[in-house]
C-alpha cells in the first residue's frame, strides 16, 4: 500500500506518496457537463461504494459480467489503492459526487495493461468515457506500456464503440459473447486526428487554472 503523505492541513485529505497531481484537471465534456478529472485515492472508498450502489444492474452487468450490487470491502480496497505506475485509476467527480471510473493494470514489467472504466449511467453519453480512455493512454504511454487489452460483453456497444473510434489500430476476437478487443496506444495519424476532434469538443471551465 503506497504510504501517505502529511495533509497539508486539518481539513485536506492526505495524499498518497507518488500520488500525480499533474494528472488533475477540470474538463467541460459533450453537452457543457463540468466536472473534476483525478487519480483515485485510498479516502475515496465510500464514494466508489455509493458510485457503485447507484449504478444500473444493466451497467454494473456490463462491467463485470455478472450480477454484483455491491463491492466487497477487498475490492474497495484494491480499487482505490493503487501504485500510480503499474496501476492506475482515475475518477471523474462533480462536486463530491464520484461519476466515472477507469483504470489500467499490467503486471510488473510488462508493457501490455488491461484497462476497463464504467460511468454513471445518468452521465454517460458526455464523452467521459472517451476522455478517461485518451487520459489513460497517455499515461500508461509514459510508464512504458505499449498495448491495452479490454474484454468487452458484444452487447455492450457503447464501449465498444469508444474503443474503435478513438483511432487506434483494434483487432478483436470474440469467445462465448466476449468480444476481446487489443490495440497498440502509440499514437499514429488516425488517433492524433481522432484525439484533436474529440479535445475541440471538450474545454476548461471559465475560471479555472
Amino acid at each position: 500500500m503506497p504510504a501517505l503523505s502529511p495533509a497539508v492541513d486539518g481539513t485536506a485529505p492526505a495524499l498518497p506518496v507518488g500520488y500525480p497531481v499533474d494528472l488533475e484537471r477540470d474538463v467541460v465534456g459533450d453537452g457543457g457537463l463540468c466536472y473534476h478529472l483525478r487519480p483515485i485515492r485510498p479516502d475515496d472508498a465510500a464514494r466508489l461504494v455509493a458510485f457503485h450502489r447507484h449504478l444500473s444492474p444493466h451497467s454494473v452487468y456490463l462491467r463485470f459480467f455478472t450480477f454484483h450490487p455491491t463491492l466487497s470491502a477487498a475490492e474497495v480496497a484494491r480499487f482505490t489503492t493503487v501504485d500510480y505506475v503499474d496501476r492506475l485509476a482515475l475518477v471523474a467527480t462533480v462536486g463530491d459526487r464520484l461519476i466515472a471510473v477507469g483504470r489500467f493494470d499490467r503486471a510488473p514489467g510488462a508493457t501490455e495493461a488491461e484497462v476497463a472504466f464504467v460511468v454513471a449511467d445518468e452521465f454517460q453519453h458526455h464523452g467521459i468515457g472517451s476522455l478517461l480512455l485518451d487520459e489513460l493512454a497517455r499515461v500508461a504511454r509514459q510508464r512504458g506500456v505499449e498495448v491495452f487489452k479490454a474484454d468487452t460483453l458484444a452487447e455492450n456497444s457503447t464501449m465498444l464503440d469508444v474503443f474503435r473510434h478513438a483511432g487506434f489500430p483494434v483487432t478483436s476476437s470474440i469467445e462465448y459473447g466476449t468480444v476481446i478487443l487489443r490495440f497498440p496506444i502509440a499514437p499514429t495519424h488516425e488517433y492524433r486526428a481522432a484525439l484533436a476532434a474529440r479535445e475541440a469538443r471538450r474545454g476548461t471551465p471559465e475560471g479555472a487554472s
